[in-house]
């Protein structure tokens, strides 16, 4: 039986200016956004290319804001990089590391992303 994982949740203390930055600036899709009560708005948005999608609002999480760590694959670190610094994402630098390469960014709560890519998979 496979398990896949799909929806992810993490914490922000703004909701639309989290729907800004995911969308606008970082370029994922806003699949999603309905206040489903008065206490609970929903909101998921998914990376180009993912099968998991990420979600957050208001009245999902006791957590707080800026606790999630996320790591995304990519097969072009470069482009990865290069996207998201055109887009004005603060991105670091790519990291070479033996088993990986990556580069970081934060969303405006300080939830934590990076992107890596594996040179010894077929496509990253």
């Amino acid at each position: 039986m496979d398990w896949k994982l799909e929806l992810a949740f993490i914490p922000v203390s703004d909701v639309d200016r989290s729907i800004d930055f995911y969308v606008n600036k970082v370029g994922f899709h806003l699949d999603y956004d309905q206040r489903v009560s008065e206490d609970v708005r929903f909101v998921q948005i998914t990376p180009p290319g993912s099968a998991c999608s990420i979600a957050f609002g208001e009245g999902l999480s006791e957590k707080p804001p800026g606790t999630a760590a996320l790591q995304v694959v990519v097969a072009d670190i470069a482009a990865a990089h290069d996207g998201l610094a055109a887009r004005v994402v603060d991105v670091s630098d790519v990291l070479v590391l033996d088993w990986g390469h990556f580069v970081t960014f934060e969303d405006p709560d300080g939830n934590r992303w990076a992107i890596q890519y594996l040179p010894q998979r077929p496509n990253g």
